[in-house]
């Protein structure tokens, strides 16, 4: 078995030596085995023409085929190291000269040097036998001259190290005889003088084998001599030496050679058995018929391991004492194809970063085939569909290098298939899988759920409360995929946003610093931004609009008459007024939006109830009856208002009325003039002008709706996008809004056309009505006070005279938003004018001093 590991050594180190022998080394070096650890074996970085202050930038590496990383670069000094123990024969068996190839590999650019590193035996094996003892039994009726084959020793060094000599201890029977076949020194025992058992049944000699070392190195087998009587003939082969040569792929039990020995005895000591020679490790290989001698395969032979295999074969007859005859068997195993290609993976990157550059190395990968000739030449290839190919380096090495963008949020590992195809008949093929982790570069901004938060806060809810939640994510792994949240700077009415609400970092919750109040501020706009923890950060921003919805927090203010004077209003009056008579007009306010706003007047205290009431929505007071002369002359009336809130609110004024004799009726008279005249004058006008307003405004908005679809039918076929879109909870583009509005504050009925951007100052016309609704102005004042948009009122409630239309326009790049924003603006013009009209329920306003369109 020690043989075969030997020629086992030797057929590797053939292997890995014959593919660098067509390529001239560019360096050589060569050094003793087993050098301790650390031990220099040359300045690498000089004879490569490198400075050592690029060893680093450059990855000096070192790469070797045997898989073991015998040496290693001193980065500082740049000298080439032993970094372990080199053992000379287990690498080389008895190969001289013993070369390591090496590798010594450069990154940025790539580069490839040959490197063999040579290595010179040392004296560090003795001689060994197989067994220490050796018994012979020699019959005392042997001639003399007789010879007795001795067992070989084994030294493991080679050339002057090597075995040289052998020697027997001092006696009077034997001498020493060394024979050489096949390189090999074979000792044998001659008889010197014939034996005598009565004198000395039993001899013991000393065989020392000796090396060529300095200082020498000896091995010894103690040979005992047994002297027997009878059987005075050994059996003798036909030759000493047979030869025969079989493939490794032979089938078992097939005969392969035959052996034959002759004994000139007759009877059993005549008879001749065969077997292997004690020293024999081929027996599970081989098996040999002891009858006949013919020797049959056994087990797997395989050319790879061992090409040669020599063995004894001894002869033995049966007589007592028992004589023996040997000879030599040499079998040549040739080679076939029988042996796949190995991948070897010398060294390896994973994982490498998302954004490595193309050619980056990742791999060094070299290939072998045990076998020979066209059977052992290789070809490596690479499974397509990876960002990965192979470059050539030298015969049979290659690197794997990346061929293209890397991206881990897509792929995080990549499995190489590798394949490896000789050149035999037929051709043997092997695989093997390169795992790549790929590690993550922060390339990726955070990424909001949505592009833009809606948010109803209702006024007065209670400061730190959860406004809403944003949330943002980020493929990007560990501190690159960790966000924090923050608020960008920006206004609101002058004031930092700062100041009205503040996020969490951490999970992104935003909270108010205190409560909001509807009636300074309706809606503002918070900017978001996400930002990771990689190096550099990479951020994005989302817009959250706050909508502050309404609450009933402010009661009603009343407008007329005025108090500022005192706490009670006083008001005159004639006795001789009718039923009907208007007295007087209370106007109150709410600073309260919606229904919230809408207010009701009711008479709560009077001297005589009898005589006046209120009306309910008007707040006009007038005569339920003709004033008699029994009537107190000072009449005090307790008027409450009250809104539709919840809860509600209310307020009273107090209003004094002073019954005079002679006092005329100007406003009466003046009304009752007005409206017979007006009345057959303008009703046919009004009808009429509302008859055309109403039309125009159709015939506008029609052409607006269809030019608006033809140009959004128009942008989803691939044009520039300019459609109108109307929402009902959010403004898809804050920047452009116009917007309608009728309201009414009790007996004042007004219009307001707003536009201009959410959180600026407005363009609106206001038509406000008279408090007194006998006079039928109506005034456009421009522009109005109104910084901020209510929400948009979804549903038109034709029985309340708070109703709103809403169009949003979004401009996008269109050719013809000019003149969309021109009908646009003619049409909500002309429903300035139109709409007082349509809701109010006496009569119609006289349209005096209009202001022109808007342009």
């Amino acid at each position: 078995m020690e043989s075969l590991f030997f020629l086992r050594i030797i057929w590797w180190c053939c292997v890995f030596i014959l593919p660098w022998s067509t390529i001239e080394a560019q360096i050589r070096y060569t050094i003793p085995e087993e050098l301790r650890e650390g031990s220099v074996v040359g300045h690498i970085a000089k004879d490569l023409g490198l400075d050592v202050s690029k060893i680093l930038d450059r990855k000096l590496q070192i790469a070797s085929e045997t898989g073991k990383q015998y040496f290693a670069v001193d980065v500082e000094k740049g000298d080439l190291i032993v970094n372990e123990r080199i053992d000379r024969e287990g690498l080389c068996g008895y190969n001289v000269p013993c070369v390591l190839p090496l590798q010594a590999v450069l990154e940025n650019p790539l580069q490839m040097h040959r490197v063999e590193i040579e290595l010179q035996d040392i004296n560090d094996n003795k001689p060994n036998f197989k067994s220490n003892e050796r018994i012979l039994n020699i019959p005392e009726s042997i001639n003399s001259g007789a010879k007795f084959l001795l067992e070989s020793a084994i030294d493991s060094d080679v050339q002057f190290n090597s075995l040289k000599s052998y020697s027997l201890s001092n006696n009077d029977n034997f001498v020493l005889n060394v024979k050489t076949q096949d390189a090999v020194k074979i000792p044998e025992l001659i008889l010197k003088q014939p034996l005598d058992r009565e004198k000395q049944a039993v001899h013991k000699l000393i065989l020392t084998a000796a090396d060529g070392g300095n200082p020498v190195r000896t091995g010894t087998c103690e040979i005992t001599v047994v002297v027997l009587d009878i059987n005075d003939n050994a059996p003798e082969f036909e030759k000493p030496f047979y030869e025969t040569v079989v493939d490794e792929n032979e089938s078992s039990h097939k005969e392969i050679i035959r052996v034959k020995a002759i004994d000139l005895d007759e009877g059993l000591n005549g008879d001749i058995e065969y077997f292997f020679a004690d020293q024999t490790s081929d027996t599970a290989l081989f098996n040999i018929n002891q009858q006949t001698g013919v020797i049959t395969v056994k087990g797997q032979l395989d050319h790879e391991k061992a090409s040669l295999h020599k063995f004894d074969i001894v002869a033995k007859d049966k007589g007592n004492p028992q004589m023996e005859g040997h000879c030599s068997v040499k079998i040549k195993v040739n080679d076939v194809n029988d042996n796949a290609p190995d991948i070897i993976i010398t060294s390896l990157s994973s994982p490498i970063p998302e954004n490595s550059s193309n050619d980056t190395v990742v791999s060094l990968i070299s290939t072998k085939d045990a076998d020979l000739g066209e059977n052992g030449k290789v070809t490596l290839t690479l499974a397509p569909g990876t960002p990965f190919r192979l470059s050539l380096t030298v015969s049979n090495h290659y690197a794997l290098v990346t061929n293209g963008s890397l991206d881990r949020e897509t792929y995080s590992e990549y499995k190489i298939e590798l394949k490896a195809v000789d050149a035999g008949s037929p051709p043997l093929s092997s695989e093997k899988t390169v795992t790549i982790g790929i590690s993550d570069v922060n390339d990726n901004s955070p990424m909001f759920t949505e592009k833009s938060y809606t948010v109803y806060a209702k006024e007065n809810s209670a400061h730190d409360s959860v406004l809403c939640s944003v949330s943002a994510y980020d493929p990007d792994l560990g501190e690159n995929a960790k966000i924090s949240y923050s608020i960008l700077d920006s206004k609101v009415q002058n004031v930092p946003v700062s100041s009205y609400i503040y996020i969490n970092s951490e999970n992104g919750r935003i909270f108010s610093m205190h409560s909001f109040d509807y009636e300074k501020i309706k809606v503002f706009q918070i900017l978001v931004q996400a930002k990771d923890h990689g190096s550099p950060s990479l951020s994005s921003n989302a817009t959250v609009h706050v909508f502050i919805s309404d609450q009933n927090d402010n009661a009603p203010a009343v407008i007329y008459p005025s108090t500022s004077m005192g706490s009670v209003s006083h008001q005159r009056m004639p006795r001789s007024a009718k039923a009907g008579h208007l007295v007087t007009k209370v106007t109150a306010v709410d600073a309260d939006s919606g229904h919230n706003a809408w207010l009701f007047y009711r008479l709560a205290e009077a001297t005589d109830a009898s005589l006046f009431s209120v009306n309910l929505h008007t707040g006009e007071v007038r005569t339920k009856r003709a004033v008699s002369e029994h009537d107190d002359s000072s009449q005090r009336l307790l008027i409450e208002i009250k809104d539709n809130g919840e809860p509600l609110h209310s307020t009273t004024v107090t209003v004094d009325i002073l019954i005079e004799e002679g006092l005329h009726e100007p406003i009466s008279e003046y009304s009752m003039k007005t409206t017979e005249n007006n009345n057959k004058k303008k009703s046919g006008k009004i009808a009429l002008y509302l008859i055309i307003s109403l039309g125009t405004v159709s015939v506008l908005s029609v052409l607006t709706l269809f030019t608006l679809v033809v140009k959004c039918v128009r942008s989803s076929i691939g044009s520039s996008s300019c459609c109108i879109r109307r929402t009902n909870s959010e403004y898809k583009n804050p920047n452009r809004n116009l917007q309608i509005q009728l309201n009414t504050d009790g007996p004042i009925k007004y219009v307001e056309v707003l536009g201009g951007d959410m959180m600026s100052q407005s363009q609106s016309f206001g038509s406000y009505l008279s408090p007194m609704s006998e006079f039928s102005d109506l005034t456009l004042v421009k522009p109005s006070s109104t910084t901020n948009f209510t929400d948009t009122l979804n549903v038109l409630d034709a029985s309340l005279p708070d109703s709103a239309w809403t169009f949003e326009s979004q401009q996008e790049n269109c050719r013809f938003n000019a003149v969309t924003r021109k009908i646009t603006m003619y049409s909500v013009w002309v429903l300035s004018l139109v709409l007082p009209c349509l809701f109010k329920t006496d009569s119609c306003y006289d349209w005096r001093d209009l202001l022109p369109p808007p342009t």
